[in-house]
């Protein structure tokens, strides 16, 4: 069995590279798995239609798990903490990492305490988590940083004009506020909570796409051109729908997230506070 640890992490992917440096330099002891043990973590995979705990006894017994892939549907979250519990006791905290995309219920602004779709998969999951063994759930906004450049995105989340007409309001946070605030919430404990985790801004897709457009000097000829299509059609958009200056006012930009009740919680504010 591994050596006892303050913040184990149950799937070190992206998250992992802000979070595991941030742990280093604060001197928390931690632990982390991979499905293949890659880079010296645990060899662990979650398997939901199995009973056996010999996979958890691999896993050091720790203050605060952390599980960055999604749980969904009923029966998982329970199966996963039992488990781990049989194994290493219950004097643990759970956290889950999931999506602001569950607030789709209400129009204009949302906060934690707003209605949610609880029949998504992650979700029920996330809620089966915050009952079972009052595991506190992160929904977090658009994730960027490192490799993760929301200028590139554009293309992919629209590929026509009226593509781009849909996109209204998005949000955003750094991997190292996300880092930031499992470390929060590691040492701030707030059993059953959801919260939303954003910058504590609202972006407009209108505004960011011209803004993107002024880093295309310098790219290579078809990225340039690709951007600058986008920057023809949200000008022509900004004619047809009456838009006379960027950002549009957020009272027009349908769903917005307000996640300041995380921070002021936790006495601490983004260390990204804006998309740069």
């Amino acid at each position: 069995m591994e050596r006892e640890v303050d913040l184990l992490i149950l799937g070190a992917g992206w998250t992992s590279t802000f979070l595991i440096p941030l742990l280093d330099k604060e001197g928390v002891p931690h632990a982390e798995t991979t499905t293949a043990g890659r880079d010296g973590t645990i060899p662990f995979k979650f398997e939901p239609n199995s009973s056996s705990t010999e996979p958890y006894t691999r896993l050091p017994a720790a203050r605060t798990i952390l599980i960055t892939f999604p749980l969904t549907g009923h029966n998982q979250s329970s199966h996963l903490t039992s488990l781990y519990r049989k194994t290493h006791g219950t004097a643990n905290h759970w956290i889950q990492l999931g999506s602001t995309g569950i607030f789709n219920k209400l129009e204009g602004w949302n906060d934690e305490t707003s209605p949610y779709d609880a029949s998504d998969a992650r979700a029920i999951a996330e809620d089966e988590l915050r009952e079972c063994v009052g595991g506190c759930v992160l929904n977090l906004a658009g994730l960027y940083g490192g490799k993760r450049e929301p200028k590139n995105w554009v293309p992919r989340i629209a590929k026509t004009k009226e593509d781009v007409r849909k996109r209204k309001a998005v949000h955003f946070v750094h991997g190292e506020d996300v880092a930031r605030t499992i470390l929060l919430t590691h040492r701030k404990f707030t059993p059953g909570k959801r919260w939303i985790i954003t910058d504590l801004r609202v972006y407009d897709w209108y505004d960011l796409i011209m803004s993107f457009s002024a880093l295309a000097e310098g790219e290579e000829e078809v990225k340039r051109k690709t951007k600058l299509k986008f920057v023809k059609w949200v000008g022509e958009l900004m004619i047809e729908e009456g838009v006379r200056a960027l950002p549009r006012s957020v009272e027009s930009l349908g769903r917005v997230l307000d996640s300041r009740a995380f921070w002021e919680t936790h006495e601490c504010w983004p260390g990204h506070p804006r998309l740069a």
